[in-house]
């Protein structure tokens, strides 16, 4: 087991971080939210969140959305703009595409394929090493999380019955998975393969097909390979 296994980082910002910044940290983290409950989240009133929020809005990096739902008026949620996403990590995008046309144009598409393997491998080999020791599958999961925060993908984990959900709220290689989709069959294979056969990973949500960001199921599976 390492001396030091990696611990999940609190995705909190420290309080003296700016009101604006910490407000677009929960919607990125927590998903849209409403005034009140940006409010609740951040420890101030209503009031101070909806003041930043009229900011945030006139800056671009933020709107409000109507949802209709169950008896009374439409509930507004605030969602973050396309130019606020980009405001969080992200791995030199346009280079990365360029070299992935290059790779194809050049060598073809099984090179291409060969070159993500070979990261895959790259990967596989750290996570398991990360995961050395970890005896139950949430202690494996608190780790991978803690190892892909690191690589920017600012992982959590979430208990729901008798699975967990492992969510990725950001993708730092976001451009690169839209120029080859090979990476996020690559993920979901290596997720599979860290974990161990005797653990189902299915995803359940995808930033490549609509989604603000990607998540999986994650639960112990029987003999049969059914669900516990």
């Amino acid at each position: 087991m390492p001396a030091n296994p990696p611990r999940p980082p609190d995705l909190r910002m420290p309080d003296t971080a700016l009101p604006g910044d910490r407000l677009l940290l929960a919607l990125k983290t927590r998903g849209p939210l409403s005034t009140a409950e940006l409010g609740r989240v951040l420890g101030v009133t209503g009031e101070a969140a909806r003041q930043q929020l009229v900011r945030l809005e006139a800056e671009g990096l933020v709107e409000g959305r109507r949802e209709a739902g169950g008896v009374g008026r439409p509930r507004q949620s605030w969602w973050l703009t396309a130019e606020a996403q980009g405001r969080f990590p992200d791995t030199h995008p346009e280079l990365t595409v360029q070299l992935i046309g290059s790779i194809e144009r050049t060598l073809g598409a099984a090179a291409l394929d060969r070159v993500i393997d070979a990261r895959q491998e790259e990967q596989r080999k750290v996570y398991l090493e990360a995961l050395k020791g970890a005896r139950t599958l949430p202690d494996r999961l608190r780790r991978l999380a803690a190892v892909r925060s690191a690589e920017g993908y600012m992982a959590t984990v979430r208990k729901s019955g008798d699975e967990y959900l492992f969510i990725e709220n950001h993708c730092p290689i976001c451009a690169a998975a839209r120029a080859c989709q090979g990476f996020c069959r690559s993920e979901l294979e290596l997720f599979q393969n860290v974990l161990g056969e005797e653990i189902e990973v299915e995803r359940v949500e995808h930033v490549l097909a609509g989604g603000r960001r990607c998540a999986y199921s994650i639960r112990e599976a029987t003999a049969t390979g059914r669900r516990r």
